[in-house]
């Protein structure tokens, strides 16, 4: 009698959807693109007031500032962002932002 192979059980989707992002090399992208969708939740009301999250390119984060007199105001504060956007992630997601003054 031939031996039967051991059946492994459902893996998790998640799991799944991990290991194909690493494959494809698209988990670090996937994961940047997330800072967007959490830019208010990360920086707080006031800042996000004032700014919208644009994209992130590699780990550039692009911003939309409303006024000059804010953008000057965030760039003083880049440290401090970069902190709240990377805070309790294993890995620093974010390196650079880029402010840019809004069209409006």
């Amino acid at each position: 009698m031939a031996a039967m192979a051991e059946e492994k059980g459902p893996e998790k989707v998640g799991v799944i959807l991990e290991g194909l992002l690493r494959k494809k090399r698209l988990r670090e992208p996937v994961l940047r693109a997330g800072v967007v969708e959490e830019w208010e939740e990360r920086v707080g009301e006031g800042i996000a007031r004032v700014t919208r999250a644009l994209t992130v390119r590699e780990a550039t984060l692009i911003v939309e500032v409303k006024s000059s007199a804010w953008l000057m105001e965030l760039d003083f504060m880049k440290g401090e962002i970069l902190r709240r956007l990377n805070e309790g992630r294993q890995e620093a997601l974010i390196k650079r932002i880029v402010f840019v003054l809004s069209e409006q």
